[in-house]
């Protein structure tokens, strides 16, 4: 089963004066009073009830998992399970190894020799003397394939760098992990759910509390990352609209109407409305002053129209939330094969959303021509998106990058931030 089934949370139920706003089909920033190093919004009542309201974080560092008395009352899943088992080997493995600093300097690679190699090998568990041989080249590549580095057997800033984070550290990376797994739904809380874990790029199709299909998706860049969330999915849209966001068309499309011409609008397929409510007309575009819609001072509507160019492919799905975040198709599939997949503005676009609509729907569900088709879903699907940045490989722990730096906000959340070298937790009295 693969680790990124994780999903992390702390209750939030949020309300937001921004979603009688028109803001188009693209997300707005999550405020900075959401700290999203480990909480999670909870946007539906249903989906609260998987966590306490502002749950304080666990010691995990200092706690052997011993059943279901740590899972009020139900098996935890396995992620959480396979995670708290691969702390334990970490820690008897890489943080049983003597915690010596490596000095800085030039890479160190096969045939060096001196002082920072014997660093170097001692560090790593080895013998002094041998120099960077073949028995310190694997293990130098095995702690880089462990800890999320390019596997090169070559000791760099980065991986000296690493060395020198300490195995605490990492131990800390697992437990903030943990902690995001251990706010997930315990076993039989939900029939079938979606998760999109945005650490790894992927999604993951779950029922009977087992992972029975996944893809690749597209997520949130760093800049606008795709927040935690916890949200119920209840419609989709066949042949959608994409609505341009309001300071989209003041800033890109008004002056490109006025530098190429209301042209500009048809040839990319693009209609004008007179403004945001349901009775909202299609007017003219020669009608308009777009030198006032450029200053800021018109509120007409820009959408484009359905077809293979739209923003959102064939299907969006549609989960009411504060934050405009929604799972869609892509005109561009090419993108998936990239290994960068953190390219969004915080929406989720799914590989092959013909195999997501029919696992949802039981069945593709086969609508007309006809624009925005509104979709019901049968029953509706919860849907959580984690960030995890720490996997299973067999029975150990494989790190991965922290794009959004979610792993850096929790630190603090979970640990007191004046003792970096120890592994005291905020939370106290936490038993052993």
């Amino acid at each position: 089963m693969k680790i990124s089934l994780l999903l992390g949370a702390a209750a939030l139920m949020a309300a937001s004066p921004l979603a009688a706003n028109p803001r188009g089909d693209e997300p707005i920033a999550i405020p900075a009073s959401i700290k999203q190093g480990i909480d999670f919004i909870y946007v539906d009542p249903q989906m609260a009830e998987v966590a306490k309201p502002k749950q304080k974080p666990r010691n995990w560092l200092q706690r052997i998992f011993k059943g279901r008395e740590e899972t009020r009352g139900k098996e935890p899943n396995s992620v959480f399970l396979g995670l708290a088992g691969g702390l334990e080997r970490y820690k008897t493995s890489w943080g049983g190894l003597p915690q010596i600093k490596v000095a800085a300097g030039g890479p160190l690679k096969a045939g060096s020799k001196g002082r920072r190699v014997e660093q170097l090998r001692t560090r790593l568990g080895l013998p002094e003397g041998g120099g960077y041989d073949e028995t310190l080249l694997r293990a130098v590549t095995e702690y880089q394939r462990v800890h999320g580095l390019d596997a090169d057997g070559v000791a760099g800033r980065s991986t000296i760098a690493s060395l020198n984070l300490g195995a605490d550290h990492y131990a800390r990376r697992i437990a903030i992990n943990m902690e995001r797994a251990y706010r997930l739904p315990v076993t039989r809380t939900f029939d079938r759910y979606v998760v999109v874990d945005s650490g790894a790029a992927e999604a993951y199709l779950v029922q009977g509390d087992k992972v029975v299909d996944s893809m690749r998706v597209i997520v949130g860049a760093p800049k606008t990352n795709t927040p935690m969330l916890a949200v119920l999915m209840q419609r989709a849209k066949a042949n959608p609209y994409w609505n341009v966001p309001p300071d989209m068309i003041q800033t890109v499309t008004a002056k490109r109407v006025l530098n190429q011409g209301v042209s500009y609008l048809k040839n990319f397929h693009y209609e004008v409305l007179s403004d945001w409510t349901p009775a909202a007309q299609v007017v003219d575009p020669k009608t308009i002053n777009w030198k006032q819609v450029a200053a800021g001072k018109s509120n007409i509507r820009v959408r484009q129209l359905p077809g293979p160019w739209n923003s959102m492919g064939e299907m969006k799905f549609e989960m009411p939330n504060d934050y405009g975040i929604y799972l869609h198709d892509t005109p561009t599939k090419e993108v998936f094969d990239s290994k960068d997949r953190w390219l969004s503005n915080g929406c989720v676009r799914l590989e092959d959303y013909r195999r997501f609509a029919s696992w949802v729907y039981g069945g593709v569900p086969q609508p007309g021509p006809a624009a925005e088709q509104v979709l019901e879903l049968p029953k509706p699907v919860p849907v959580l998106m984690t960030y995890l940045t720490v996997m299973l490989s067999g029975t150990s722990v494989q790190f991965r990058p922290d794009p959004y730096g979610f792993d850096a906000l929790a630190m603090p959340q979970m640990f007191a931030a004046t003792r970096s070298a120890g592994l005291e937790p905020i939370e106290k009295g936490a038993q052993s």
